[in-house]
């Protein structure tokens, strides 16, 4: 069924930047709606962005709002999601995930929605 691979996490100063990449293998990614979601230790997960197929409708969480950016390029199979003016409490596994869907203009954003996840890469956020 092929695989979600994440990239990019690391560690980071307050106010600083990183790009996450979440590259499919395996399966065509533009026939998947995608997502980004993150979980903190002790905390649920929630969502970070939504993307449709076609890349054009994007929703995100409440908290990330301004600072954070998702978008994809099809012909790589790839989602990113940028990051800027990060805080300490962004620090937490971010994961990407892929619902297949024959939508090309909805997003979904709750984590049930998606059947297909990667293992997640590690932000840290130090102050």
């Amino acid at each position: 069924q092929g695989q979600l691979v994440e990239s990019g996490g690391g560690l980071v100063q307050a106010g600083g930047s990183l790009r996450l990449s979440c590259t499919a293998s395996g399966r065509a990614e533009n026939d998947y709606a995608m997502g980004w979601f993150r979980q903190a230790p002790g905390k649920e997960r929630e969502l970070v962005g939504a993307i449709s197929r076609n890349g054009y409708v994007t929703h995100y969480g409440d908290s990330v709002k301004g600072r954070f950016t998702i978008f994809r390029d099809n012909t790589k199979n790839t989602v990113y999601l940028q990051m800027d003016s990060l805080k300490p409490v962004d620090t937490a596994l971010y994961s990407c995930a892929a619902r297949q869907t024959y939508m090309t203009d909805t997003f979904y954003y709750r984590d049930g929605e998606y059947p297909y996840w990667g293992q997640g890469t590690q932000v840290t956020v130090s102050s």
